[in-house]
C-alpha cells in the first residue's frame, strides 16, 4: 500500500512544479497578434485591351462551275481535281465541238446568202432610181418604186444571219469552260465522256487571292474598337491562331476591312469581316490555312490611359479590394468598377487609387476597416504594369 502512495505523491509534485507552471504561463494573456498580409504597389499605367473572339476561315468567292451549253465532255484539265490549284482562264473542261462547228458553218452560209440578197436588192433600188430619172419624172420616186421595203427586208435578214453566226461562235467558244479566277477546286462533279446539259454543275471552286473570317464582336466590346464602316476607313489588325491545335504556335496576320452593319438576331453580336492575304502561303511560304478551319482571333482595342492593373488574387467577391496605408498599416476596403479584366488582372480607373498605393493580397475577409495589419517582409512585389493579356480577355460593363 505504501508504494502506490509514493508514486501518486511523486506525480503530483512533478505536475505542480514543472508542468502546471508552464501551462499557466501559456494561459497568461499576451500582446494580440496582428493580421499578416503581403502587399503589392500599384502603378498608374496605359493599357491596351485585346478582344478575343473566334471564327471559321471561308473563301470570299466560291461558286459552282457550270456549262452554258450541253454536250459530251472530251477532256478535263489535269488541275481540275479535288484540292488542285488553277490559274485564271485555264480551260478546265472541254466539250465535243463537232455539232457546234457545224452550227457555225451553217450560220456562215446563211449570212453569205443574206448578204447576196441584200446586194441584189440594193442594186435594184439604185437601178429603179435611174430608170425613174430616164423616164423624165421630176417628182421624187416613192419607196415602192425604189424597192425600199425589199431592201429593208434584205438588211434585216443580214442582221439576223449575223446574230445567228455570233451565237453559233459563242456556243463553239463555250465548249471550253475556263476558270474565272485564280482558284482551287473544292470538289469535281463531272468527268470525261459524261454528257451534260446547259447549266449542269461541273465542280465547286473558290478563289485563292485572299480568304475571310467572320468574327463576332459582343455589343459591350464595341466601345473598345474603331471598326471600319466605310471603304476608306483604316483596317484593324488581327492576329489569328489555330483553334484545333493549341500547341500550334503559328500566327496569321489579318485585317478587319468591314462589318456586316447589322446585329445578329439571336446573339446581338456584330460580325466583323477579317481578310487574310495569301491564306495558303503560296507567296509567303507560311503554313496554309484551310477553308472551314476554326481560328481564334485577338483584336487590339483602343488604349486605356491612366488606369491601374489590380492582380486578380487581391480581388474578393463583388470586386472588393483591401488597401493598406503606407504609414499606419491600417487597412481600408473598397469596391472597384473594372473597365476590363482578363485571367490575371482587373483594369480600373479610380481616383482614390494613386500611384504607389499598397494593395493587400491576403484574404482578409474577417478583418474590418481600420484594422492594423503586419506587412510580411521579403515579399516579391509584382510589377502591376506588366499586365498579362493572354488567355480569355473579357470586359465588364
Amino acid at each position: 500500500m505504501i508504494l502506490p502512495v509514493i508514486v501518486l505523491a511523486t506525480g503530483w509534485f512533478v505536475f505542480n512544479h514543472w508542468i502546471e507552471p508552464e501551462a499557466r504561463e501559456k494561459q497568461q494573456p499576451g500582446i494580440p497578434q496582428l493580421p499578416k498580409t503581403k502587399v503589392v504597389e500599384l502603378s498608374v499605367v496605359d493599357f491596351e485591351p485585346q478582344i478575343e473572339t473566334n471564327g471559321v476561315v471561308r473563301s470570299h468567292n466560291e461558286i459552282t462551275l457550270t456549262s452554258q451549253v450541253g454536250g459530251r465532255i472530251v477532256t478535263t484539265h489535269p488541275q481540275f481535281e479535288d484540292g488542285a490549284y488553277f490559274e485564271k482562264d485555264t480551260v478546265l473542261v472541254e466539250l465535243d465541238k463537232a455539232d457546234f462547228k457545224t452550227a457555225v458553218a451553217s450560220a456562215k452560209s446563211q449570212l453569205a446568202q443574206a448578204k447576196a440578197v441584200h446586194a441584189q436588192e440594193k442594186t435594184r433600188s439604185i437601178q429603179a432610181r435611174l430608170d425613174w430619172i430616164d423616164l423624165g419624172y421630176e417628182e421624187e420616186p416613192s419607196d415602192l418604186v425604189l424597192r425600199v421595203p425589199q431592201l429593208r427586208e434584205a438588211e434585216a435578214r443580214v442582221e439576223a444571219a449575223t446574230a445567228q453566226l455570233e451565237q453559233a461562235m459563242r456556243g463553239l467558244d463555250r465548249c471550253q469552260i475556263r476558270a474565272p479566277f485564280n482558284g482551287r477546286v473544292r470538289r469535281r462533279m463531272a468527268g470525261v465522256s459524261q454528257t451534260i446539259g446547259s447549266g449542269s454543275a461541273l465542280g465547286s471552286i473558290f478563289a485563292v487571292d485572299y480568304a475571310e473570317v467572320r468574327l463576332p464582336i459582343q455589343a459591350s466590346q464595341m466601345r473598345f474598337l474603331d471598326l471600319p464602316e466605310e471603304a476608306n476607313d483604316p483596317p484593324v489588325e488581327v492576329v489569328l491562331r489555330d483553334a484545333l491545335d493549341e500547341r500550334n504556335e503559328t500566327e496569321w496576320n489579318a485585317r478587319i476591312v468591314r462589318t456586316e452593319g447589322a446585329l445578329n438576331d439571336q446573339s446581338l453580336d456584330l460580325f466583323a469581316i477579317a481578310r487574310i492575304d495569301d491564306p495558303f502561303g503560296r507567296k509567303s511560304g507560311m503554313a496554309p490555312l484551310r477553308i472551314g478551319q476554326p481560328v481564334t482571333a485577338k483584336i487590339p482595342g483602343k488604349p486605356l490611359q491612366n488606369v491601374i492593373a489590380i492582380p486578380r488574387e487581391a480581388v474578393r467577391q463583388l470586386s472588393r479590394i483591401s488597401v493598406v496605408d503606407r504609414d499606419s498599416h491600417i487597412i481600408s476596403k473598397r469596391s472597384v468598377i473594372p473597365l476590363w479584366e482578363n485571367d490575371t488582372h482587373l483594369i480600373v480607373r479610380d481616383e482614390s487609387l494613386a500611384d504607389g498605393t499598397l494593395l493587400a493580397t491576403a484574404f482578409l475577409v474577417y478583418t474590418p476597416d481600420g484594422t492594423k495589419v503586419e506587412i510580411l517582409p521579403d515579399s516579391s512585389p509584382e510589377d502591376a504594369s506588366q499586365v498579362a493579356t493572354t488567355g480569355n480577355d473579357e470586359k465588364i460593363d
